[in-house]
């Protein structure tokens, strides 16, 4: 019998993101470990060479995993993270020492580890998920590293989620709340008791406040595995928060110090919760002793969380929300009510079909003078018509305008924000809100950030890059012989108007950009 020819190594960033993209996708799963045990196994078992925080829970997992991960190397650790799913790059979801995989070598630990998939593929029923291959990959690149502490965020539950196969010290279970309910469970306590699987024996579980139903769920498995319990509330949590430009200023109470006046530039209340959560799971892997308050203070002073109530642009402002369920949506509007003085604050969302898009419209609808209601490129995306029908139901007719190319979406919304602050009575100022899903947010933040511009290779950048950035640079500005008329329209659409009464400000490009690939 000969032997079959192995494929090729990839040798372009390209090529192995294809290769990944070509598996199962996220969407698509069957709740076994059996083949990310195989993996990992022939990998020789790299996620056991290091100390691990495992993080599960509805919402905050990226941003308390990006604390927790700035808070370790403050304290001179070397780090490794995975989150998911990405926001722009696939290469986001491996971090070491707090960057991204250069694309270089993104490349190198898939070759090093493509041989092992196609054995593990040939031996099991299924082969491995898109998941499961870059869950091993994290595991062999922290290995190589070496890191001290990897920080690993579930991809969805906890049980069998393929980063279960680490027995983490830390089990960091964040808030619990209705998602994937085709997949977990239509009920919080539930879904509890998918996610309370990453609590092993012996391991310190710090728990986020959750409500009683859920708190008893988890409890129950830390008595179970003999785990030991911080509480949110109790043990630990966020002693006073104040409101601030940038952020907010913080009192968290640790499980072995109070730290005060820790300044952390990120906004909402839900965030606060994060930082002492994140606190808390540190102060549990490194022992009995107190942080160093001063570091704490550094630590928190530089976390980032893109594509969290990220304020991308200015004249108007554009925030990047990425909240995709009710939950999410809540904290978010929260948030803005706490954090800016918007008015008018109109809304663009993009919402995947899959989602609890009427539970999020609702939560956003007190707070958003007007909806622009769009679609992003994944084929997961619930078309911006039927979306929009859904919107009507929620915010009225006078308050929803369908514009199906992001792009147009995105140019349309900041020319509502800035007619609507100049000629109403706003004592604030206009600002765009994008949000709905990570793919939204993700391709708004490739058309918008300034380094994108600068430089960001075309493949990356979503259809529609250069209208946007090109009409939002002169947005604040209503130039034009016609311009009267023009802003005599917006308002009207502002205040209720349909679509056909408005004229775009800018002519659309006649080349249209690349196609951007749906990678999450």
């Amino acid at each position: 019998m000969t032997e079959s020819a192995q494929p090729r190594p990839a040798e372009t960033f390209a090529e192995a993101e294809d290769a990944l993209l070509s598996r199962w996708p996220e969407t698509r799963l069957e709740p076994s470990l059996d083949r990310i045990e195989a993996f990992t196994e022939l990998l020789g078992d790299p996620q056991r060479a290091y100390q691990v925080v495992h993080l599960t829970g509805t919402n905050g997992k990226t941003s308390t995993s990006r604390m927790i991960d700035t808070l370790l190397r403050t304290l001179d650790l070397r780090t490794g993270r995975f989150t998911s799913p990405h926001v722009e790059r696939m290469t986001e979801r491996i971090s070491i020492d707090g960057e991204p995989l250069s694309d270089e070598a993104f490349v190198r630990v898939f070759n090093e580890v493509a041989p092992y998939t196609h054995l593990v593929d040939a031996d099991q029923d299924h082969p491995l998920s898109f998941f499961e291959t870059v869950v091993g990959m994290a595991f062999a690149a922290f290995a190589d590293a070496p890191v001290d502490v990897a920080v690993v965020e579930v991809g969805m539950g906890g049980s069998w989620d393929a980063t279960n196969v680490v027995d983490a010290q830390v089990a960091v279970v964040l808030p619990i709340a209705v998602d994937h309910a085709q997949y977990l469970g239509d009920n919080a306590p539930a879904i509890a008791v998918e996610k309370a699987g990453i609590i092993k024996p012996g391991s310190t579980a710090v728990l986020a406040q959750q409500s009683p139903e859920v708190a008893a769920v988890l409890l129950e498995r830390a008595a179970e595995v003999g785990a030991t319990v911080a509480r949110e509330g109790v043990e630990f949590g966020v002693v006073s928060r104040v409101p601030g430009v940038g952020g907010q200023m913080l009192s968290l109470q640790g499980l072995h110090a109070r730290y005060d006046d820790v300044f952390l530039p990120l906004h909402g209340a839900h965030q606060a919760q994060n930082a002492a959560v994140a606190l808390a799971a540190v102060e549990a892997l490194l022992g009995d002793s107190p942080l160093e308050e001063d570091l704490v203070r550094a630590a928190f002073a530089e976390v980032t969380s893109p594509g969290r109530l990220e304020v991308v642009r200015r004249s108007p402002t554009i925030v990047l929300d990425a909240a995709h369920n009710p939950h999410g949506a809540e904290a978010a509007a929260a948030a803005l009510e706490d954090s800016f003085a918007f008015s008018p604050l109109v809304g663009v969302i993009g919402v995947m079909g899959d989602k609890d898009y009427e539970g999020v419209l609702a939560a956003f609808e007190p707070h958003l003078a007007h909806l622009v209601v769009t679609q992003a490129s994944s084929p997961r995306a619930m078309p911006a018509e039927q979306l929009g029908a859904v919107a009507v139901e929620v915010f009225g007719e006078d308050r929803v305008t369908v514009v199906p190319r992001l792009a147009d979406a995105i140019d349309r919304a900041a020319t509502l924000a800035e007619v609507g602050q100049e000629l109403g009575d706003s004592v604030g100022s206009g600002a765009v809100l994008v949000t709905g899903s990570v793919v939204t947010v993700g391709e708004a933040r490739t058309m918008l950030k300034p380094a994108a511009r600068r430089g960001a290779p075309k493949r990356d950048r979503p259809p529609g890059y250069r209208q946007v950035t090109a009409g939002l640079d002169t947005a604040a500005g209503v130039e034009g012989p016609d311009e009267a008329d023009d802003l005599d329209d917006l308002l009207a659409g502002l205040l209720g108007g349909s679509d056909d009464q408005h004229d775009s400000l800018y002519d659309e490009d006649d080349e249209q950009d690349d196609e951007h690939e749906d990678e999450r």
